[in-house]
């Protein structure tokens, strides 16, 4: 049995000598340490291997009694065993690679995930900022300060990509001309934005009513772009304006739903100006973008 445990020990000679000698007297094997240190103490990330019958119990008495604080044991996998550095070089390529999975592939990368399974557990979140959108990882066990630095040196690296390539657009206008030569005209009725060239719909966005799934004060947004003329600013603006009106009905909060692997999203609620909360979980992306604070669309 396999386990990944977490604790602070006292930053004093002897203290990891003594945590071993423990281990050993239990026969309890350790096979990996990852240190983080701190001012008046460290923060240790332990692998240990035991018989099958322990319990997660026993790990925290056993690490406890070692002179261990705020010990968090959990079940592991041999993947627990694979080396720091080359984690972090693999995490690098596959957001060079495709930048929208920055939130799945942060979370891999710290044990953590997007939104925490079980409500009545403490959780502590680390967030990072992609231009404006806010990412959110949680997990039981305390991020630590070198954590976190490697987390914002992550988002880093989206930001550098995104502006390298130029996928965060600037916030357009509805004067902005399109390639045709035409102009874009947008269409606010009731809950819905339309955009308009020529009298041609080329783009709709939707606000849906409040769910008990998704929570009160969020309204979902259904936003689609006819695919010969998107990326020319148009998903942006028809954001923005769903966003306030979202904000005339009485909404908190937006919800933009897509499949995790839309490399738009992103950029489009960027160059909104907007301020979200990105999350990936299997094959499904969700933003939330608080809209209490726009200026009301009328309709």
């Amino acid at each position: 049995m396999l386990w990944r445990v977490r604790t602070t020990l006292p930053d004093k000679p002897g203290t990891l000598a003594a945590l071993a000698q423990r281990c050993g007297a239990a026969g309890v094997n350790i096979l990996g340490l990852q240190i983080f240190p701190g001012l008046d103490d460290v923060t240790d990330e332990i692998v240990l291997s035991t018989a099958d019958d322990w319990t997660v119990e026993q790990v925290t008495r056993l690490v406890s009694d070692a002179g261990g604080a705020e010990v968090v044991a959990q079940p592991s996998t041999e993947a627990a065993l694979d080396d720091q550095p080359t984690r972090y070089v693999r995490a690098a390529r596959a957001i060079l690679e495709r930048p929208m999975s920055f939130p799945e592939v942060v979370a891999r990368l710290f044990d953590a995930e997007a939104e925490p399974t079980d409500p009545e557990v403490v959780h502590d979140v680390m967030e990072m900022v992609v231009g404006d959108v806010q990412v959110q990882v949680h997990r039981t066990a305390p991020f630590t300060d070198t954590e976190r630095a490697r987390g914002a040196a992550m988002a880093d690296l989206v930001n550098d990509v995104l502006g390298r390539t130029g996928e965060a657009p600037v916030a357009t206008t509805g004067t902005r001309r399109l390639g045709t030569g035409a102009t874009p005209e947008y269409v606010a009725r009731g809950d819905s934005v339309t955009a308009y060239v020529d009298g041609v719909v080329v783009g709709t966005a939707t606000v849906g009513a409040e769910s008990r799934e998704d929570g009160a004060g969020v309204r979902p947004v259904d936003l689609a772009v006819d695919p010969s003329w998107q990326r020319r600013g148009i998903g942006t603006r028809l954001l923005l304006d769903a966003a306030r009106v979202a904000n005339s009905l009485g909404a908190d909060e937006i919800l933009l739903t897509t499949r995790s692997d839309n490399q738009a999203v992103l950029p489009m609620v960027l160059g909104a100006g907007l301020r979200g909360r990105i999350r990936m979980a299997a094959d499904r992306l969700t933003v939330r973008v608080p809209v209490r604070e726009l200026k009301p669309l009328a309709s």
